[in-house]
């Protein structure tokens, strides 16, 4: 259900976007930022479908456009701000596998970054980091290789746990 919600609230940004520029006129020279437009940027015509299809396609081979959004880097800006309700969504579909290898082995960087996000005080992150190594196969298992699965599987076992039911972000 969060899923559906969060790509009708996607769309309707979207969908006001373009009529803002219908409205405004569009200026825009191509896809935004990123590897392609940095890439494919010496063409002289960057309205034409060419280069745009160029630098799409680098973009969305590469994700170089999501990852410069999001860091500020490849030409692209960004005011820091991630919808409070999905931090958490981005950065385990963003860190998924250095994440899960983070869990498995009780310690990281990642982990470590999940545990603020959620949240976790930091007297609290060893604790957590065990809790979530020792529960590592049922929330892979539970999780699979999807994003909001394995938020969920992690948001029930903390519900479960007396201290970290406080801190989970269940809904």
């Amino acid at each position: 259900m969060k899923v559906l919600r969060s790509m009708l609230v996607m769309v309707l940004i979207g969908l006001s976007q373009v009529g803002i520029a219908a409205a405004t006129g569009n200026p825009d020279t191509g896809p935004g930022c990123g590897l392609g437009k940095l890439a494919w940027s010496d063409f002289k015509r960057q309205k034409d479908i060419a280069p745009q299809i160029l630098m799409a396609t680098t973009n969305g081979t590469f994700w170089s456009q999501t990852f410069g959004i999001s860091f500020g880097t490849s030409g692209c800006t960004n005011d820091g701000k991630l919808w409070a309700e999905h931090k958490t969504e981005f950065f385990v579909a963003a860190t998924f596998d250095n994440l899960a290898g983070d869990m498995a082995r009780g310690q990281g960087e990642h982990l470590s970054a999940l545990a603020v996000l959620l949240g976790v005080p930091g007297d609290h992150q060893a604790e957590f980091f065990l809790f979530v190594q020792e529960r590592y196969r049922e929330l892979e298992s539970q999780g699979g290789n999807s994003t909001g699965a394995l938020i969920k599987a992690l948001d029930e076992a903390m519900l479960r746990h007396p201290v970290f039911a406080k801190m989970s972000q269940a809904d």
